[in-house]
């Protein structure tokens, strides 16, 4: 059974140009020791390289045992969290990169990997330098099933069906989302926690970056579209404690997901009704 109830921090950081690796790291490690109580730690996407320092992922790249997933590790096994380790460049064992996130326990386990389906192209380099996943995976925890998505997956609602055909309760969002284009992060994120009937944990990072101003304003929202936290433009730790019998509640007093037809999927696809008649 989920445990009653769950504490969510988001670590809203900041991830200047002019700071190096080394700095970056030791900052970040130091912030999340600084976090007194919390079950679910999020950070957010490619918070140690910059997501606009492409030029910067080639040389940054790592493997899953590399040092930075080493450290964010140890720290999750000294808390006893579960922590969603943001994204990093992911050198993998045939040498592509990836933006990849895990999901670590609290026994410094890998307990998910996901590398983002959905590159984005649109005045960026990511589309061009990494290599996309395949895989929508969700991880049973202690406080309910969990899925994992990445910035402009957002904006692909089937991915998140899947994730919910996959049982997940809570989808955590890692992000690197620009400020202009805020209105469309608070639409996305409140709708697909909405149409999904999840908790969305939604981490963006702040500030300036590579001459572009990140959005921030990182969320917490329950099924119903309630949001429990919120961050603003600055780096901040948003955080909130979700009662993980409210997914179900919601879900049993209005039920939307049981309501899909899937029947009008199947026809639409195949070009005939289940039963082989044409329409």
């Amino acid at each position: 059974m989920p445990q009653p109830g769950v504490r969510v921090v988001c670590v809203q950081l900041e991830c200047p140009s002019s700071e190096g690796a080394h700095d970056r790291l030791r900052r970040v490690l130091a912030q999340l020791r600084s976090i007194d109580d919390a079950d679910l730690v999020v950070l957010p996407e490619l918070w140690m390289t910059g997501y606009f320092s492409f030029d910067r992922y080639a040389q940054d790249a790592e493997p899953l045992d590399g040092p930075v997933l080493t450290a964010l590790r140890r720290v999750a096994r000294e808390r006893r969290w579960h922590m969603v380790a943001g994204s990093m460049v992911e050198r993998s064992p045939n040498g592509r990169l990836h933006n990849t996130t895990v999901l670590i326990g609290p026994d410094g386990d890998l307990l998910q990997v996901y590398r983002k389906v959905h590159l984005f192209g649109h005045g960026s380099r990511e589309a061009e330098l990494l290599t996309p996943g395949r895989d929508v995976i969700t991880s049973r925890t202690p406080f309910g099933t969990v899925g994992l998505a990445t910035c402009y997956d957002l904006r692909f609602p089937e991915l998140f069906r899947l994730l919910v055909d996959q049982a997940a309760e809570i989808i955590v969002v890692v992000s690197a989302w620009p400020h202009e284009r805020l209105d469309h992060w608070r639409i996305l994120t409140r709708a697909r926690a909405v149409e999904n009937q999840v908790l969305l944990v939604a981490c963006n990072a702040a500030g300036w970056q590579a001459g572009r101003r990140l959005a921030g304003n990182s969320v917490i929202v329950d099924p119903w579209g309630v949001v429990l936290a919120e961050g603003g433009d600055a780096p901040s730790l948003p955080a909130a404690t979700f009662d993980t019998a409210r997914v179900a509640d919601v879900r049993a007093a209005f039920p939307a997901l049981a309501h899909r037809r899937f029947d009008i999927l199947l026809i639409n696809r195949l070009g005939e009704s289940p039963s082989g008649d044409n329409p």
